[in-house]
């Protein structure tokens, strides 16, 4: 992905954490901190009141937005022009690094003829943002030393996530503000162990690390520690996994830690591929909404009856500790390791730290991080011996591939857009108080936030003739769901704003069955919905 597939590829913050702290300039785009990231928001907060500059690009005025010296209400669904625009004015007014795009970068010229199209009159158009603060934001970002992007799901969640991340990379290589202290491209994982996962080879295509399964050498590797055969072919994702179910070409799931019926876009088709599935299983800590589908439920351990790793969004790996006795008699791995035993896999781990040796071995990127090395503080990776310090900024002489590879990305529209059947443009995310879908199964936070709240604009609350409090339906050409209502004008005229972490308010069976191509994240962030009050 434009030149940065070590850490884009992942995911990966190509910055540390920390460097929030001493920024000159955080440009903040899909990501709402405060409530998604809470300790990351209030480190961001505390540097904006230190000093930094702070650029908010989100279509509702979130917290950090109203504290903002800039704060762009962008159409949802237009990063890529916008990004472009920003571009755009960078290079008329001579304000990119020309000795970083000279030795570090190539294909600039596609950039240059891509972005030249987007003058700032035509980006105001397509995005909402007025031209003078399309000119402030460029000058600001192109000639402030220490800025950084920090993005979440709000860039990677449309049908055309994986380019808009790359007009990240873009514009971070045009001004040069890769590969230093405080600058970077700093994607913040949605989950405490995401980046873990993926890491340790949870993808359809790579082995741990990000080895490619496809390659020959790489698998040869596996293969001959692991005593096996290893299919080279690229497995399946999990939108392709229930594309597969509902036809009949997938058979069995094991669902670990997982609720799609909640979490997954367009989820009534989620429903019906596990009603197909001749077998499934569940291991989870409480009976989910997908565990109701499951012919064999496995209990789960939680992270406090778990010894192993846990993996940040820094890339830090660090040591995670067994407080009390798992509940279930054993741990995850345990139940994992008896599993493979019973298929014909031979295995004898007695502690995950023999699994993590085992991995970091085969492992370039990772094999100077054991237990004792991060038995006080974590290392973040590439780590590839044992007295390596590990690499906290990436990119600071090369890149992965050598030289970075600027694209010229045109701005695709969303999958679908409200038309006179579906006049309204849905748009969903986290809230504070819970933590994506297993929150609402403690009794003590859902005292704090128990049910959902659909956000409307006053202008269409007045036509809906409703009030906060009141219930209205939300559907889709794919579902519907029902939730009370808060009017603000924190989002604009024609979008309404849910969460998705409530059962008896499933937003996702509502959200868009469109699909980024490369990546298969659905488009959270953009479909097409009327709204309907309810009666009392």
């Amino acid at each position: 992905m434009a030149g940065l597939a070590t850490s884009f590829g992942s995911g990966a913050m190509t910055n540390p954490i920390n460097d929030v702290n001493d920024s000159e300039l955080l440009f903040l785009t899909g990501t709402n901190a405060t409530e998604a990231h809470p300790i990351i928001g209030y480190k961001m907060r505390q540097a904006h009141r230190r000093g930094a500059k702070l650029i908010v690009i989100d279509p509702r005025r979130t917290e950090l937005a109203e504290e903002a010296d800039y704060w762009l209400q962008i159409k949802s669904g237009t990063d890529i022009a916008l990004l472009n625009g920003l571009m755009h004015i960078i290079i008329k007014e001579d304000l990119q690094d020309k000795k970083f795009i000279e030795e570090r970068c190539e294909n600039y010229e596609a950039l240059e003829a891509t972005v030249a199209k987007y003058d700032p009159e035509y980006v105001s158009e397509v995005t909402g943002v007025p031209v003078n603060i399309l000119y402030e934001v460029a000058r600001l970002y192109a000639t402030t030393k220490k800025a950084g992007i920090y993005y979440t799901l709000g860039i990677t969640e449309h049908i055309c996530g994986v380019r808009n991340v790359m007009s990240c990379a873009n514009i971070a290589m045009l001004t040069g503000h890769l590969g230093k202290p405080n600058t970077g491209v700093n994607p913040m994982r949605g989950q405490n162990n995401v980046q873990g996962a993926c890491d340790m080879g949870a993808l359809p295509n790579v082995f741990p690390g990000y080895q490619n399964v496809n390659n020959d050498e790489i698998r040869a590797k596996f293969e001959k520690a692991w005593g096996v055969a290893l299919d080279g072919k690229v497995g399946l994702k999990i939108p392709e996994m229930f594309e597969g179910a509902n036809h009949g070409t997938v058979k069995a799931m094991f669902i670990l830690g997982e609720n799609p019926v909640l979490t997954d876009p367009n989820s009534n088709h989620i429903r019906s591929g596990l009603k197909k599935l001749e077998f499934l299983v569940v291991q989870e800590l409480f009976l989910t909404e997908t565990a109701e589908y499951a012919d064999v439920i496995l209990p789960s351990a939680s992270f406090a009856e778990c010894d192993g790793t846990f993996t940040g969004t820094e890339r830090r790996v660090q040591r995670v500790r067994q407080a009390i006795v798992p509940l279930p008699g054993q741990a995850n791995w345990q139940t994992l390791n008896q599993m493979m035993i019973r298929m014909g896999c031979l295995t004898n781990y007695k502690h995950p730290g023999e699994i993590w040796d085992e991995m970091a071995s085969l492992t370039p990127s990772m094999a100077g991080i054991n237990y004792e090395r991060i038995d006080k503080d974590g290392l973040v990776w590439p780590c590839p011996t044992c007295d390596h310090p590990g690499t906290p900024i990436l990119h600071t002489a090369t890149f992965s591939r050598g030289k970075g590879l600027f694209q010229g990305i045109e701005h695709v529209p969303p999958g679908e857009m409200p038309d006179q059947d579906y006049p309204f443009l849905l748009n969903t995310g986290r809230i504070l108080q819970h933590y994506n879908v297993t929150t609402p199964y403690s009794a003590g936070i859902m005292t704090l936030w128990n049910e959902e709240y659909a956000w409307v604009n006053p202008d269409d609350a007045c036509e809906l003739d409703v009030e906060t409090g009141d219930r209205i339906r939300v559907s889709s050409r794919r579902g519907e769901c029902s939730s009370k209502v808060r009017v603000t004008d924190r989002v604009p005229k024609g979008m309404v704003w849910m969460s998705f972490h409530y059962t008896a308010s499933q937003t996702n069976a509502v959200t868009s069955h469109i699909l980024d191509p490369t990546s298969g994240t659905g488009e959270y962030k953009v479909c097409a919905v009327k709204v309907e009050k309810l009666a009392s």
